[in-house]
């Protein structure tokens, strides 16, 4: 009987500890509840977030409006209205065992994704033509590291012959909370670039290569952001600069946080 009651005396403990810990973790988790940027010529735009619990139902912005889709936690449907010319692009995601397989798009696209040994992912990115067939536009490889998406490797399939045509994108971190990592499945997003990873980008690096008959041409365009942070390592302001612009012009924006 004794030793009965230290068992359930112990797996009271654990139990407590466990929920104690899952108790802060839900307090510590913020969720951004709008998002207002300033661009160098003093404009300004304000997007609003909505939830349900820890999903997200929608972001409205100036320019578009996204509804998101649940399923057993997973997003698997986001439609986004163009309000300028009133388009709409619905996004339709699949998953194998939580994992994504594919993002299919009524812009006539589709993403194939496959989970590499070593923790990159390889995928395919297709065009799908006026006779429904797929057409494979690009090929490549996500890395990621520590919830990070750090790399993406990228080789176009449709440059024409004898040319080889390359994109790299490159992702720097802080150590703070991504706002956007709180909402539930919204890591799985692939086609969502670094918004996905846990932390906040601090630096990325885009390079454009094309090379033919030894020749090889470059080029690169370098962005920084600096974060002001809340106590509990949440970004309250992002400054976004790009060191060397697309085109000479010259990119500054200000994003404030508030939850």
């Amino acid at each position: 009987m004794k030793k009965r009651l230290n068992i359930v005396l112990i797996l009271c403990s654990v139990l407590a500890v466990f929920c104690s810990c899952s108790k802060d973790k839900d307090e510590n988790m913020k969720f951004l509840k709008q998002l207002v940027e300033t661009s160098a010529d003093g404009t300004s735009t304000t997007t609003d977030f909505t939830y349900n619990g820890e999903e997200i139902k929608s972001i409205d912005g100036v320019k578009q409006h996204t509804d998101f889709s649940y399923m057993d936690g997973l997003i698997t449907k986001i439609v986004v209205l163009d309000k300028t010319n009133k388009t709409v692009n619905t996004i339709e995601y699949n998953y194998l065992r939580g994992k994504l397989v594919s993002a299919k798009s009524s812009d006539n696209y589709i993403i194939k994704y496959t989970a590499n040994s070593d923790n990159s992912i390889a995928y395919e990115r297709f065009d799908i033509n006026a006779e429904d067939k797929e057409v494979k536009i690009y090929h490549g490889t996500l890395y990621f590291e520590k919830n990070n998406f750090i790399k993406d490797q990228r080789t176009f399939d449709n440059a024409p012959s004898g040319v080889s045509i390359t994109y790299t994108a490159s992702f720097e971190y802080d150590a703070k909370s991504n706002p956007f990592h709180s909402i539930m499945g919204y890591e799985k997003l692939l086609d969502h670039n670094d918004i996905i990873s846990a932390n906040n980008s601090l630096i990325s690096v885009i390079t454009n290569s094309s090379s033919q008959n030894d020749q090889v041409i470059s080029s690169a365009n370098f962005y920084k952001s600096t974060f002001k942070y809340d106590e509990d390592g949440y970004p309250t302001e992002k400054i976004s600069e790009a060191v060397m612009p697309v085109n000479g012009n010259s990119e500054y924006k200000k994003s404030e946080y508030f939850y």
